[in-house]
């Protein structure tokens, strides 16, 4: 059977051959004529655009049932599980102000220590892109130890999720810290030193190409054990310690739950919308 696209495609100039080969004369007659074959072709079109505009009716309503299902079933998990002691105790006893905006996926603590103020930036883009094993050699040549290990350690501290640690003085530039929060330890990467703060937040994509022609020192763990020891105690008197790393990876597992439920609301309403 031929499609409708292809009767629209050869329908309508044979009707107007025939049109043009007939012995009707100009005038009235022929105007008459040639509006009937056209006329012709009209029902075929709206009768396509009724039935399209109905099955896509229907695909939205089981799309937004779907979506109601999901709803209520994320409200059901969000409702029995209790906000994790190591969030509460951090948000109640800690240092730290917590800034999270709804719908953005990075989240900011702020806080002052003397003369400096300190941020720290996490995102739940880590838990998003994690897969258990993927760092592991062991685990990805098939030994069952390297398996079980990843398995303890994803039970107690679950998916390592990277910190952006700035610590600024006044008119003496910033540290800027990368380091990982994992398994209730704060791990140290690399250290940057800049004569400019605004360097350390990259703001715009100005100053991301300034920080990166800094000279950004050795890696962490290349430095004398001692100075090793010593800078993470000097981040540890300003409240990057171990209940830090447990509260960064329990709270974005409630944030990564809250942003999911909002966006399966904005989708809805998007697609209940008239």
């Amino acid at each position: 059977m031929m499609s409708l696209r292809a009767v629209a495609r050869t329908a309508a100039p044979r009707a107007l051959r025939a049109v043009s080969a007939s012995p009707i004369t100009l005038g009235r007659a022929t105007v008459r004529a040639t509006s009937n074959v056209l006329r012709t072709q009209l029902p075929q079109k709206a009768f396509s655009t009724t039935v399209f505009r109905a099955a896509a009716t229907e695909i939205d309503s089981e799309l937004s049932e779907k979506l109601s299902t999901e709803i209520g079933y994320e409200q059901d998990i969000a409702s029995n599980e209790p906000v994790p002691a190591t969030v509460k105790d951090f948000l109640e006893n800690g240092p730290f102000e917590l800034v999270d905006t709804p719908g953005k996926e990075d989240v900011v603590l702020k806080r002052t220590f003397g003369n400096e103020q300190i941020t720290i930036s996490f995102s739940i883009a880590d838990l998003q892109n994690y897969e258990p094993g993927m760092f592991d050699e062991d685990t990805a040549l098939g030994d069952e130890e390297g398996a079980q290990n990843e398995e303890d350690m994803g039970e107690d501290g679950g998916a390592p999720v990277r910190l952006n640690i700035v610590i600024e003085k006044p008119s003496k530039g910033a540290l800027n810290i990368d380091a990982v929060a994992q398994d209730g330890s704060i791990v140290v990467d690399n250290m940057f030193y800049y004569h400019d703060a605004k360097l350390a937040h990259g703001d715009s994509a100005e100053t991301q190409h300034a920080a990166q022609a800094v000279y950004p020192g050795p890696p962490f763990g290349t430095l004398d054990d001692d100075l090793q020891v010593l800078m993470e105690r000097y981040l540890e008197d300003r409240g990057i310690n171990q209940a830090l790393a447990l509260f960064v990876p329990d709270y974005l597992d409630m944030k990564e739950q809250k942003e999911y439920l909002r966006w399966l609301n904005n989708l809805k309403g998007f697609v209940d919308a008239q």
